[in-house]
């Protein structure tokens, strides 16, 4: 399985570089990045087994960071992986009070 995401702040228009971003499935930690300069962090390769996975991501320290509040303090999403040699892309829209998600491709 191999997981990706891609911040974008929809307020500014613009990717969301340098926000942190962690996998887990259940309470193990998979993996840990954050994003680029075009808001994107790849962060699995092979396989993880199936089942319930979780991002998370700092979006508090981020806004802090871009001088702007936030009413949410870190966005935790969780998708279920059924099938774990397929790619899974986990888009977030963001903006400091509200956040839409999607799967991508």
């Amino acid at each position: 399985m191999s997981v990706s995401t891609h911040v974008l702040d929809s307020v500014t228009g613009r990717p969301a570089a340098g926000v942190a971003v962690a996998l887990f499935a259940g309470d193990e930690l998979l993996a840990s990045g954050a994003t680029d300069a075009d808001g994107r962090c790849r962060l699995a390769e092979g396989a993880t087994g199936t089942g319930a996975h979780r991002l998370v991501f700092g979006t508090g320290e981020w806004f802090t960071g871009q001088g702007r509040e936030t009413f949410y303090p870190e966005v935790v999403l969780t998708f279920a992986v059924r099938g774990p040699a397929e790619h899974h892309h986990v888009p977030l829209l963001l903006s400091p009070f509200a956040y839409s998600t999607y799967r991508g491709s």
